[in-house]
């Protein structure tokens, strides 16, 4: 609930301090006090647009703040935090401070932590429901009736929102798995053909590098041979130069033992015929080793080319070929699987959109069982409220099923008729100001609401009403803040009268500068304001005395 309200050059207030308690408190004035400065004030912190023509004339700035304190922190609340990583300890109250420069501009807070407006105005239906002359929110917002409904019928709607939530993910899943067999059969004749291609030519992990290995090295040989033919023309025949040296070695061993320097030349001469045989042999067996073939070459060329091109055309490495064949088999498989998947996953979509539907109709008989319940109670609050010719209805109407939602199936909307014979109409088609606001303490009352806003606000609920109607409206407000806090804005001393705390609004002027205050007046104070209310300007004896009564009575 709302527990303190701070203000600061807002208009006419240059400095105010309102403490606030649970229970019914009653604000009153006179006509032009400054009421509605308090809730633009409010407003402010609840993400209204920040008006430069709220800060106080000569100042650069105003600020209001807020603070609110609940047992326990609202989930809707909670989360809203969490997402915007603002912590609140347990316990902590939650206090919302706005701040508007006369230039234009303003920055909002909560709990010191720096605040979008959005988070503001996210916060504030949980926080503030305001209902006033022009209400556009709140219980006159058919976005909120089917919510309100559910409280007042005890709906599953967690049940239904699960429901709904399966139902989605698994024709999620269906549609995804279509969406690839649809893929799958649209490749399917591409990657038979590419998988045929890559049968074919069988490639296996590095043969690439053996290929081009083996491929260098013939062609070092080709190179090789032809140098080595010279040599073999050199060597061979009656000229070679081992044949010449052979002949030197048989003319020489003739006339080596005539003279040792001769035999010393044979043995050298001997010598050089061994290595050059050597030589010649190394040479034949180096020639006979870099024979190949000429056509296994060109087969090695060619293979390596076609894995190359196999290569380039899938995008990839050669030693990726064979793992691209084995991914193009298992897409194809799951051509074959995947029909067998879908017929599951079908079955799953029809279970789980039954489900949904079983859950959407029990919400819809227990909908439209509180509907009736709801019409009847409010029926019975209308004739206190000077609504006797009205009549309330609660329209409960299924959807199409493109509109389904996690809400189920129904739209929800709270109706009115004025008068005998008219046609029902929103709440606020037809009302007019006043009958709005009474409208909707009925419906308030007949709904006795839990767990929505920590606090509401009345303003002028009363207006255009007096007697019987305004000693009713402020019964009705009384019960209302038994559970909880309401704040009421009234001009009837009927109203004004149940108030548990009752804050006196008036305005004053020094020479040109006027001034707005507010004070919670004690039990001298209530009876003084309660008489102005009932005779006007000038408190009389007998307006006192009735005053009294009215407090009495209460």
């Amino acid at each position: 609930m709302l527990t303190r309200l701070s203000i600061r050059n807002i208009v006419l207030i240059e400095a105010l301090d309102l403490d606030f308690a649970r229970g019914l408190g009653v604000l009153t004035g006179e006509t032009g006090a400054g009421k509605s400065i308090l809730l633009d004030a409010l407003g402010l912190v609840l993400g209204d647009r920040a008006e430069t023509g709220l800060v106080r004339a000569g100042e650069d700035k105003a600020s209001v703040t807020a603070s609110f304190e609940f047992a326990a922190l609202p989930p809707a609340i909670a989360a809203a935090l969490d997402d915007a990583d603002i912590d609140i300890e347990p316990g902590e109250p939650l206090i919302i401070r706005r701040q508007v420069k006369a230039d234009g501009g303003s920055k909002a807070f909560i709990n010191d932590a720096p605040a979008s407006v959005a988070l503001l105005r996210e916060l504030s239906p949980a926080l503030v429901e305001l209902h006033g002359q022009h209400d556009d929110r709140g219980l006159v917002n058919p976005r909120g009736h089917r919510a309100l409904l559910d409280r007042y019928a005890g709906t599953d709607v967690a049940g239904l929102e699960r429901a709904f939530a399966d139902w989605a993910r698994a024709e999620a899943q269906l549609a995804e798995a279509r969406a690839e067999v649809e893929q799958a059969k649209a490749d399917q004749d591409l990657l038979i053909a590419h998988l045929a291609e890559l049968s074919a030519l069988e490639p296996v992990a590095g043969e690439e590098e053996r290929l081009a290995l083996a491929r260098a090295d013939m062609q070092k040989g080709e190179k090789l041979s032809g140098d080595l033919e010279e040599l073999r023309h050199l060597w061979e025949g009656s000229d070679s130069p081992l044949a010449a040296l052979r002949v030197a070695a048989r003319r020489l061993d003739r006339i080596a033992e005539q003279h040792p320097l001769l035999t010393e030349a044979l043995a050298a001469l001997d010598r050089a015929v061994i290595e050059a045989s050597e030589a010649e042999e190394k040479l034949e067996k180096a020639a006979d080793a870099l024979v190949h073939d000429p056509m296994e070459l060109e087969r090695a060329e060619t293979r390596l080319f076609d894995l190359r091109a196999a290569a380039r055309k899938h995008r990839c490495e050669v030693d990726d070929l064979p793992e691209l064949m084995r991914t193009m088999r298992s897409r194809l498989d799951a051509i074959e699987g995947g029909e067998a998947q879908l017929d599951a996953l079908e079955a799953a979509a029809r279970e789980a959109r039954a489900a949904y539907v079983a859950a959407a109709e029990k919400a819809h008989a227990a909908r439209s069982s509180a509907a009736g319940k709801l019409d009847a109670a409010v029926a019975v609050e209308l004739a206190p409220l000077k609504l006797d010719a009205a009549k309330f209805r609660t329209s409960v109407a299924k959807l199409p099923e493109d509109r389904w939602g996690a809400q189920g199936m129904d739209a929800v909307e709270f109706l009115i008729s004025t008068n005998p014979g008219a046609d029902f109409a929103p709440l606020n088609k037809i009302a007019s100001g006043g009958e709005l606001s009474r409208f909707i303490l009925a419906l308030k009352v007949a709904l006795a609401e839990k767990g929505g806003a920590a606090t509401i606000i009345f303003d002028e609920i009363d207006r255009g009403v007096g007697g019987a109607v305004a000693s009713a409206i402020g019964e009705r407000l009384a019960r209302l803040a038994a559970d909880g806090q309401l704040l009421a804005v009234t001009h009837s001393p009927q109203v004004a009268a149940r108030g548990q705390q009752h804050y006196l609004i008036a305005k004053a002027s020094s020479g040109t500068v006027t001034k707005t205050s507010v004070r919670l007046l004690d039990s001298a104070g209530r009876q003084e304001e309660i008489a102005r209310m009932l005779s006007g300007a000038e408190v009389t004896p007998e307006a006192r005395a009735q005053a009294d009564r009215l407090l009495e009575g209460v």
